[in-house]
């Protein structure tokens, strides 16, 4: 097993790409652009949980140099403990949302999701996601970058309505903002180092003065921060993602952030573990989590909740990196792979919710509760777990972030603790409001009631409405998988937070080049030793 994982690591991002082309020239071919989506993506999952497997237990990152180029010039493709998680957590969301998206598309003849662009799309969109979380140097993670960007625009859009194209060029200047401010500081970088690489970046700039350093690090970390929706950079996010069709705003949400999240902990950790800017950071953490729950409360419409709250705990994230022990970064991996399951699952009940009820917008939902109980426990289990009440995983990696954060006993962390507790309650009221509107209440509701949430008619989106819909059987399937998902996250919380233990140890001891050449010698047999010599 350990002698054909460096064989998988191009996979991950070809099989995508190569399914990609073959549901675009099968554009006619419904039946087909599915199978090849989903045996895609099946296949995926398996190689990443074949070389997370690989790199947990031979305690060995894989390092492979496409087009066997000597290390560092070639591009490196590097698999760690980190990147093998979060490929494998991505490609079972993925795989998951596909399969809510072929009900609804089998259903409503792909109004909302044309299949003959829809696949293609979502199979580079998963490429340029696989490709970010393996890239070994700061030029294939920007390619990464733009391959999502390509193909969000294009799944953001799909329908060509126009709330969706006006939204979608807003996404699309944001991102391109944020594309310039990334490549601007590669050029910056290799100017001053000679080299992209990240492990080289990492040894070399000890040679800089702190100064330069800092505005490498600004440059970056603005860059990054835009995609991760960091507030005041998270403004585009709320009016962007409710637009687009239900599995593109679940998978938008669950992974197109974490990406940007993803980068910032490879920057703080390996590129500028000696220039820190963790009071920035822990600012920056502590009024994304305040604005973005604030923002929830005053929202009627459940996507626009939804994605309030996804900015708020984009916040966590942060303050754990803030806080650069090895505890809190295990922490932030958990409190991450806990948000891109339950964010995405809560988005797909929603979905469910719309074509129940032919709205989403809590001031017109009632009595779902009667109408569709297994629907009011789809969205109950994931809201309560990311609003944090115990057991489940978001009190686990919260607990652990507020845990991490007490040993270092900083007044600005203890702080922090106190605004991550009100955004984690404010969290529970809003979802857990939106739950008894749209399912306790009842049809017939009183007056008295009305009047009480009158105040929220002026919210966006507050009367918005469309037709019911039946709903397949394979969407609520896809999201009882789902909900099922964020439940092991508890039952197994013991291993993967191991994992993510180790991720956090490793992370703070840089890689040397010296040991990226000989993983790399591991990985292929020493076939290239000669070579690289």
């Amino acid at each position: 097993m350990t002698a054909i994982a460096p064989a998988l690591v191009p996979l991950l991002v070809t099989l995508p790409l190569l399914g990609a082309a073959i549901a675009l020239i099968a554009g006619r071919h419904r039946r087909v652009q599915i199978t090849v989506s989903v045996a895609t993506l099946t296949v995926v999952c398996a190689i990443a949980a074949t070389l997370l497997t690989v790199v947990d237990l031979g305690d060995q990152a894989i390092a492979v140099s496409v087009g066997g180029w000597p290390i560092p010039f070639g591009i490196v493709l590097y698999v760690d403990r980190l990147a093998a998680l979060l490929v494998m957590v991505s490609s079972v969301v993925l795989l998951a949302v596909l399969l809510f998206s072929v009900g609804q598309g089998a259903v409503d003849n792909d109004d909302d999701t044309p299949v003959s662009i829809f696949h293609p799309s979502y199979l580079i969109l998963a490429a340029g996601i696989f490709n970010a979380f393996i890239a070994g140097d700061l030029f294939n993670l920007y390619v990464g970058f733009e391959i999502l960007l390509v193909a969000s625009y294009v799944l953001i859009t799909l329908g060509s309505t126009e709330s969706r194209i006006r939204t979608g060029v807003v996404y699309i200047v944001v991102s391109l903002v944020s594309s310039i401010l990334f490549l601007s500081a590669i050029a910056v970088i290799y100017g001053a180092l000679g080299t992209v690489n990240i492990v080289q970046i990492s040894q070399r700039m000890g040679d800089l003065d702190q100064d330069t350093q800092l505005v490498m690090h600004l440059l970056l970390l603005l860059a990054f921060a835009i995609k991760a929706a960091v507030f005041p950079l998270s403004f585009w996010l709320p009016d962007s993602y409710p637009t687009a069709p239900a599995p593109v705003t679940a998978v938008f949400a669950g992974l197109l952030t974490k990406v940007g999240v993803y980068a910032i902990i490879r920057t703080e950790t390996e590129l500028f573990l000696f220039n820190d800017v963790n009071v920035l950071l822990m600012v920056a953490a502590m009024a994304t989590m305040i604005v973005g729950v604030l923002g929830a409360v005053a929202q009627a419409e459940l996507k626009r909740i939804l994605s309030f709250t996804l900015v708020s705990h984009i916040g966590y994230m942060l303050f754990g990196l803030a806080i650069a022990t090895p505890a809190a970064i295990g922490a932030t991996i958990y409190y991450m792979v806990h948000h891109i399951v339950v964010q995405t699952t809560l988005f797909l009940a929603v979905g469910l919710v719309e074509r129940r009820a032919g709205s989403t917008s809590i001031l017109r939902v009632k009595g779902l509760m009667k109408a569709a109980p297994l629907i009011a426990v789809l969205y109950f289990i994931p809201a309560v777990n990311l609003g944090g009440l115990p057991p489940f995983s978001g009190f686990i990696g919260k607990f652990a972030l507020f845990d991490a954060a007490a040993e270092e006993g900083d007044p600005l962390m203890i702080a922090l603790i106190v605004a991550g507790v009100v955004t984690s309650l404010l969290t529970l009221y809003a979802l857990m409001r939106a739950w008894n509107l749209s399912f306790w209440r009842e049809e017939d509701d009183s007056a008295e009631t009305e009047a009480r949430i009158s105040y929220l008619g002026d919210a966006p989106a507050a009367s918005v409405s469309t037709e019911r819909r039946v709903i397949p059987r394979i969407m609520t399937s896809a999201t009882v998988g789902m909900v099922g998902l964020t439940v092991a996250l508890t039952v197994f919380a013991g291993p993967l937070y191991d994992i993510c233990a180790r991720i956090g140890g490793a992370l703070l001891e840089p890689v040397t080049i010296g040991q990226l050449e000989q993983e790399h010698e591991q990985s292929t047999g020493g076939d290239d030793k000669g070579e690289e010599r």
